[in-house]
């Protein structure tokens, strides 16, 4: 079974899901935050595969990019770092990123690549849903990957449906139409947008991100869903860092 789905059965509720950057703040930083990660009590991973023009990510996740690209990250060489992860780490990991460098890199090699390294979902944010069901869907399925889809307040009740039947895993709830890093809280106007979605109802839980980034606002999104993603605020965590297993630690503690 899918490491993502094994976890949404065993543990319905209050799943936290961080982002980083591959390569950020260090080239090699990658496992060594990957394991902290885990063991600061992360219930699954995001790794984010460092792009020059990432559309979805707000100012904080593009400056992590350009810095990893900077010091010379590739999908190449994450699929390097990542071998042999398994099984020391035993938490759901996931790829996110464009679809334009995993096309560079060919799809089936890429997806190959993913199931030798123990990869269990991707989000691939620009990759349209009807071609992703008609071109590759099969790929996915061949190498045991999920595919995650995000939803946001404009998504219509229609394409929610179809997404929930075509994808396995989770759904990301974006929580409002900005960019990542730009909110403040759970609006008013986002609890409308949960409810109206959790009433449907989905087969799939979901996972709320944007403008997730303390304790507060990860209670919040929990009512709403079965956990939170949070990845701007720990990517600022990292800049910022002096001691990374330290302040890892300390940060997933403090939100959960």
């Amino acid at each position: 079974m899918n490491r993502i789905v094994e976890l949404f059965q065993k543990q319905p509720e209050r799943n936290l899901n961080v982002y980083f950057t591959a390569g950020f703040p260090n080239l090699a930083d990658t496992r060594l935050i990957l394991r902290v990660l885990q063991e600061a009590g992360a219930d699954l991973v995001e790794i984010g595969m460092p792009y020059s023009d990432p559309v979805a990510d707000g100012e904080t996740i593009q400056d992590s990019n350009q810095q990893a690209l900077a010091a010379g990250m590739s999908v190449k060489l994450l699929f390097e770092q990542l071998r042999g992860m398994r099984p020391a780490i035993k938490l759901p990991v996931l790829l996110m990123g464009y679809i334009n460098p995993v096309m560079q890199f060919g799809i089936e090699n890429f997806c190959k690549s993913c199931q030798e390294v123990g990869i269990d979902g991707l989000i691939l944010p620009d990759m349209p849903f009807d071609v992703y069901v008609e071109d590759y869907k099969a790929i996915f399925d061949r190498y045991g990957l999920l595919n995650i889809f995000l939803i946001t307040p404009q998504t219509s009740e229609a394409r929610i449906r179809q997404i929930d039947e075509r994808s396995d895993g989770f759904i990301y709830m974006v929580s409002s139409a900005s960019v990542t890093g730009s909110q403040t809280g759970v609006t008013h106007d986002m609890e409308a947008y949960f409810a109206r979605v959790n009433a449907m109802p989905l087969r799939n839980p979901r996972l709320i991100g944007f403008g997730i980034k303390d304790r507060a606002t990860f209670n919040q999104a929990c009512q709403h869903a079965s956990g939170a993603i949070i990845g701007s605020a720990f990517i600022r965590v990292l800049a910022e860092s002096q001691d990374l297993e330290k302040d890892i630690t300390s940060f997933v503690q403090n939100i959960k």
